[in-house]
């Protein structure tokens, strides 16, 4: 069982909407430390809410999010990022008519050194390579795929212990897409706790150590990447089956408080 003290994130209780109507339903489940947690569902599934949520973009009616202990419901999404929680959104986000190098050194404005802000490019630049030798092109020259990763060295420039990604694969190629997915391995292999919402289930799961579904708001199912995978119900609405096998399948169960695992769901996995 993962627990709060070796957890990255604690969702507990989370419930969000707009406009007075609730998008997120008592959503709670844990994000490993050091670990990559991939959440799927459906469209409306709540999954941007919840990032919203995380982000301090939105606060929820009911409910908070934890961060090594300390909450971050409330906070500032400036003060979320000081905390060490950084996001990369879904859509692309670098300024077009800068350069690669000012793209970067933009996601260190928070700083106030330029000596750091020139250490953390080094660093960043170390990771991803082609960043350096991209440096001075405009980042709107830059393809769908490059540009992503671009974003990845930006969100790193505030050295964040937890690395929010928001649908990373939308709108690539197929061929680029291991790319994208090996630089998120990259940056959790250097430590970096990654937060994962997909569109592409297969591919996400396939590399996380713990997997999260969400539906109409709620948690339906938490496991290791590989459980969640493999799930029968999972495969028949998700990764090309048909509602008709899912019927056939046990109802996907309610959502549980953090670190438990209701009767007819995978028990959450070991942390990765």
């Amino acid at each position: 069982m993962t627990t709060k003290t070796d957890s990255a994130l604690v969702i507990d209780g989370v419930t969000a909407g707009y406009g007075g109507g609730d998008v997120l339903h008592e959503v709670s489940f844990t994000v490993p430390s050091g670990a990559i947690t991939c959440i799927v569902g459906p469209n409306g599934a709540g999954k941007s809410t919840l990032l919203a949520v995380i982000s301090g973009i939105l606060r929820p009616r009911a409910g908070q999010v934890l961060h090594g202990g300390e909450r971050l419901t409330g906070k500032s999404p400036r003060d979320v990022l000081r905390a060490g929680v950084v996001q990369v959104p879904q859509n692309h986000s670098l300024f077009p008519e800068m350069t690669v190098g000012e793209n970067i050194d933009l996601g260190g404005y928070l700083l106030g050194s330029r000596s750091e802000v020139a250490r953390r490019r080094a660093t960043v630049e170390e990771l991803f390579p082609d960043i350096r030798s991209w440096a001075k092109k405009k980042a709107g020259s830059l393809s769908g795929g490059q540009q992503r990763l671009v974003e990845f060295g930006r969100c790193l420039m505030l050295d964040p212990a937890v690395v929010v990604l928001d649908e990373p694969s939308m709108g690539l190629a197929p061929k680029i897409l291991r790319t994208v997915f090996d630089a998120v391995r990259e940056m959790n292999a250097r430590g970096k706790t990654i937060l994962l919402v997909e569109q592409n289930a297969r591919a996400g799961l396939s590399i996380a150590g713990h997997g999260v579904v969400l539906e109409n708001g709620r948690v339906r199912l938490t496991g290791t990447g590989t459980e969640v995978l493999e799930h029968p119900e999972i495969g028949a609405l998700y990764l090309g089956g048909s509602a008709t096998q899912a019927q056939s399948g046990s109802a996907l169960s309610p959502a549980m408080p953090p670190g438990t695992a209701p009767t007819g769901t995978v028990p959450p996995g070991p942390v990765a």
